[in-house]
C-alpha cells in the first residue's frame, strides 16, 4: 500500500560560492551529444518488428548542493556535492498499448519498475557521455521488451478495462534553453548567523536536540526526446530550517521548527527575524512539553492557512492526479464526478506551477517544464465547488487525452502526474478574528465545550488504493484548545487528524482572508518532488482527531551540560 506524505526536507549550507566548482555543462554541447546518441538509438531500435521502439527520451539532471550548519550548538563541517543522474525513458509497442500499461492483478514484481538511479559523468568527456547513454538505453530497452510481452498476455486474459484510453499521447516539440548558473551566497556571513542561532536554540535545558541548517540546491535538467524536444531548464532551492525537540514526562517526543524557502539569497529572512523565531519555537516547545495529552475528539476546528494547505494537498490534491483515475487498483474518488459539486460553492482550486511567487514568497512547486518536456500550465481543477479537471501527464485518461504539464518525478523514478503549486481560493472570507468567533459560536450550537485550532502541520499521508480504506491522516505539530466559555486558549498535544475526504470536504463552513504558503517536498510513486500549497484558514463544523503514537522512553535522567543544579 503506497503512502504519500509531505515533509520538509532539510539540508545545510555555508561555503562562499567562490570556493565552489562551476557547472561545466556548457563546456561541451551536452544537449547536442544527447540528441545525436538518441537519434542513433532510435534508428536501430525502431527496426524491431514485434516490439518496436516508438518513443525515446533522455534526461540528465545536474545537482549542485552546498550545505552546512549547527547541530546541538556545534558547527557541522560544510559539505559540497556535485552529481549528475541519467533517466532513459523507453516505450515499445504503440501509443495505444505499450510497455508501461498496468498489469492487472499482477504481483509486485510484475509492476515493479525497471527504473534505477544512474550516475552520469560530471566531467566534459563526450565518449564517456555517449557510453553512459548507450549502456542505459540498452538496459531499458530490454526491460521494456520483457514487460511489453507481459502486458499483451495480461490484456488477453483479463476483462476489458473501464478506461480504455491510450497509454501515451503526442506532444509538440519544445525548444528551450535556460542559462544555468550557481547561486551566489555569502557563505561566511551565513555561517556566523547559523552559529549564533544554533547556540540560542541549544541553550534551554529542556531542549534535547536542536539544529540550524541552511542548504542551497541548484538543479539543471537537460532533456531530449524523439519528438524533437531539446530543453534545458533550471531550478534553485534555498531552504533554511530551525528545529528544537524535547520529551514530555510520558515519553512523547515533541518538536517545533521554523522553515524558510527562497529561490535567491535575497528571499531569506534577516538575522533579527531568525533570532525572534528561534525564541518563539523554544517557547512553543516548552508549552508543548507541559501541555495535557488529549483524548480522541470530534468537533469544530480551524485549520490555519499553512495547515489548511497541507490538508488540501494530502486529502484532495493526490486524488485529482490523473494516473489515479485510470489505475484499476485506485479508489478513484473523483473519477466520475467531473461536472459535479465536490466542495462548497465558494471554494475554487487550481494548480499553477508557472507561479514563481505568492505575495512575495518563493514557491518550491514552480517549474517551467515538467519532466516529460511539456510546458507547465495553470489548471483549474475545481471552479466554485464543481470539479472541472485533473492534473495530467502524457499518459491519457478518459476524456482528458493530453498532458497539462504535470508529469513529474525525482531522478531514477517513472513519471506520473503530480501536484506543483496547489492554490485554494475562497469567494467568501472574513478576518481571522471573526473566523475564531465563528468557531466559538459553532461549539456552543453543538454543545461542545471547546474547538480546536491547528496552527501548524508537518505533513501526513493518504491512502488511495482500493484494498485499503479511502482515508487520510494528517500530523499536527501545534494545536490549541479554544474554550466556548471564554477560558484562555490552551496548548494540547498527542493528536492526529483522521477522516475520509468526501465527508471532510462537506464540513467546510467559512474561510479567512489570510492566504499563506506551505512549502514542502512530497513523496509518492515517482519519488520526492518539491511542492507548494497556498490556502486561507478554514473553519470546519466537524473534524476527528485520534491519539498520536508515542514513545515509551522516559526523559533524560541527567540534565544537559551547563544545566546542573548547584549542591
Amino acid at each position: 500500500m503506497i503512502r504519500r506524505f509531505c515533509a520538509i526536507v532539510v539540508c545545510l549550507l555555508t561555503l562562499p560560492l567562490a570556493a565552489l566548482p562551476a557547472a561545466d555543462s556548457a563546456a561541451v554541447d551536452l544537449l547536442g551529444i544527447m540528441q545525436q546518441e538518441l537519434r542513433r538509438s532510435q534508428a536501430e531500435l525502431a527496426k524491431d518488428s514485434e516490439a518496436p521502439l516508438y518513443y525515446l527520451s533522455y534526461t540528465v539532471t545536474d545537482r549542485h548542493t552546498y550545505e552546512a550548519g549547527e547541530e546541538d550548538g556545534a558547527v557541522n563541517e560544510p559539505r559540497t556535492t556535485n552529481r549528475r543522474f541519467l533517466d532513459v525513458d523507453v516505450r515499445v509497442g504503440s501509443m495505444a498499448l505499450d510497455n508501461t500499461h498496468q498489469i492487472r492483478e499482477g504481483n509486485w514484481r510484475d509492476n515493479y519498475s525497471s527504473r534505477r538511479i544512474v550516475d552520469f559523468p560530471v566531467e566534459s568527456d563526450p565518449p564517456a557521455i555517449r557510453a553512459a547513454l548507450w549502456n542505459e538505453t540498452e538496459y531499458q530497452y530490454r526491460q521494456a521488451q520483457e514487460r511489453y510481452t507481459k502486458v499483451v498476455a495480461n490484456r488477453q486474459v483479463k476483462v476489458e478495462e473501464q478506461d480504455t484510453s491510450n497509454d501515451f499521447s503526442s506532444a509538440e516539440a519544445e525548444q528551450f534553453n535556460e542559462p544555468y548558473a550557481l547561486t551566489a551566497l555569502d557563505g561566511a556571513r551565513w555561517q556566523k548567523i547559523l552559529k549564533d542561532i544554533g547556540e540560542a536554540l541549544a541553550a534551554p535545558g529542556f531542549v534535547q536536540e536542536s539544529s540550524a541548517h541552511l542548504a542551497v540546491t541548484d538543479q539543471n535538467a537537460c532533456l531530449v526526446n524523439s519528438d524533437g524536444s531539446r530543453i534545458q531548464h533550471c531550478n534553485h532551492f534555498i531552504r533554511l530550517r530551525l528545529q528544537v525537540s524535547g520529551t514530555a514526562d510520558d515519553g512523547m517526543k515533541l518538536q517545533r521548527f521554523a522553515s524558510y524557502d527562497a529561490a535567491t539569497p535575497g528571499g531569506l529572512p534577516t538575522e533579527g527575524t531568525l533570532l525572534a523565531d528561534a525564541q518563539r519555537i523554544i517557547s512553543e516547545l516548552q508549552s508543548l512539553i507541559k501541555a495535557p495529552l488529549v483524548e480522541p475528539y470530534i468537533g469544530p476546528a480551524i485549520l490555519r492557512n499553512r495547515a489548511s494547505g497541507v490538508f488540501f494537498h494530502e486529502i484532495f490534491g493526490h486524488r485529482i492526479e490523473g494516473h489515479r483515475q485510470k489505475n484499476e487498483s485506485e479508489g478513484q474518488t473523483f473519477t466520475k464526478k467531473v461536472g459535479q459539486q465536490i466542495l462548497p460553492d465558494f471554494i475554487s482550486v487550481y494548480d499553477d506551477p508557472t507561479l514563481a511567487t505568492f505575495k512575495g514568497v518563493d514557491l518550491r512547486g514552480y517549474y517551467t517544464y515538467d519532466d516529460e518536456g511539456t510546458r507547465a500550465q495553470r489548471v483549474t481543477v475545481v471552479e466554485k465547488g464543481v470539479l472541472r479537471n485533473f492534473l495530467t501527464s502524457r499518459s491519457p485518461i478518459a476524456n482528458f487525452p493530453a498532458s497539462n504539464g504535470h508529469g513529474r518525478r525525482e531522478y531514477g523514478q517513472d513519471v506520473v502526474s503530480r501536484q506543483g503549486n496547489l492554490i485554494v481560493k475562497s469567494d467568501k472570507t472574513v478576518p481571522y478574528e471573526q473566523l475564531r468567533r465563528m468557531l466559538i459560536e459553532t461549539c456552543r450550537k453543538q454543545g461542545k465545550p471547546y474547538g480546536l485550532v491547528f496552527d501548524d502541520i508537518s505533513g501526513g499521508f493518504t491512502l488511495t488504493h482500493r484494498e485499503g480504506p479511502q482515508a487520510f491522516k494528517v500530523e499536527p505539530l501545534l494545536v490549541y484548545r479554544v474554550y466556548a466559555d471564554g477560558r484562555p486558549d490552551e496548548v494540547i498535544r498527542g493528536v492526529d487528524i483522521v477522516g475520509t475526504p468526501l465527508t471532510s470536504f462537506s464540513k467546510i463552513i467559512m474561510a479567512a482572508d489570510d492566504d499563506d504558503v506551505f512549502n514542502g517536498t512530497c513523496g509518492a510513486e515517482s519519488g520526492w518532488v518539491p511542492v507548494s500549497a497556498v490556502s486561507p484558514s478554514i473553519l470546519v463544523s466537524e473534524i476527528e482527531v485520534e491519539k498520536k503514537e508515542k514513545e515509551q522512553e522516559k526523559p533524560p535522567i541527567l540534565p544537559p551540560p551547563g544545566h546542573e543544579q548547584n549542591p
